[in-house]
């Protein structure tokens, strides 16, 4: 793959330890059945050209973003700090905020939602189910809608679990499924429309200096977010921590 392509993934964090990125949309975190360049491929490919690396180079994935989703994403650059980190989102000190642009209004300007969710490996989709499920996992959102114009809002939204496909599930669940999102929301959304879901804040202890590490990414300037003016974008990267 050409060096224009890895030229348009902007760089927020690097140090020996981690590798802090912007993710485009539409490019798979890492390898899949589809056989398309992946992120993490890329990523060792220009770690290796850039640092003039000798053999393998080390990347170790800490958490994903689905395909079509973008924005603010951190890689480990040795074993050690990616145990430390996957320590981390075990604990739950790993945060994660995402912007999402959904269908509809919300029953509340913020809340708190939790499912219980069952994913089907075949089909790759993931539903909302009955506590006591079987292999069902719960997965638990902060929501705060930031703006709403009757048809869709502009919702900021912190993870506190990372299940599969989970916002765009539980969104769906309440009503309001994601803007283009053609899994999920295939009856509102017209194909080719790409979804309006974006990491916004990756935030978590160094796994070396213990120091508070946060990236942040506002999502593009184009059809749905610009709906919002700029103020109002701004106000996904206020960070309560």
């Amino acid at each position: 793959m050409s060096h224009e392509h890895l030229s348009q993934i902007p760089i927020l964090y690097e140090d020996n330890h981690l590798l802090g990125i912007v993710k485009p949309v539409n490019i798979p975190t890492q390898a899949d059945i589809s056989g398309d360049p992946d992120l993490l491929s890329l990523l060792k490919d220009d770690i290796k050209e850039r640092y003039n690396k000798p053999g393998n180079v080390y990347l170790g994935l800490v958490h994903r973003l689905d395909r079509p989703v973008g924005g603010a994403m951190i890689f480990a650059k040795t074993s050690k700090a990616a145990s430390r980190l996957s320590e981390t989102v075990r604990s739950r000190s790993f945060h994660k905020v995402y912007a999402a642009v959904v269908h509809g209004q919300l029953p509340a300007p913020r809340g708190t939602l939790r499912d219980m969710l069952l994913k089907d490996p075949k089909t790759n989709m993931v539903s909302v189910v009955k506590s006591g499920t079987p292999g069902a996992k719960e997965a638990i959102l902060d929501y705060e809608v930031l703006g709403s114009n009757g048809s869709f809002s502009l919702v900021r939204i912190e993870l506190h679990t990372g299940r599969s496909h989970q916002i765009r599930v539980q969104m769906n669940q309440a009503g309001c499924p994601l803007y283009g999102d053609q899994k999920y929301g295939s009856r509102v959304n017209k194909p080719g429309q790409q979804i309006a879901l974006w990491s916004v804040i990756v935030r978590f202890p160094h796994p070396v200096t213990k120091e508070n590490v946060k990236l942040t990414s506002l999502p593009p300037a184009e059809h749905p977010w610009n709906l919002w003016a700029e103020p109002v974008l701004n106000r996904l990267m206020i960070d309560e921590a």
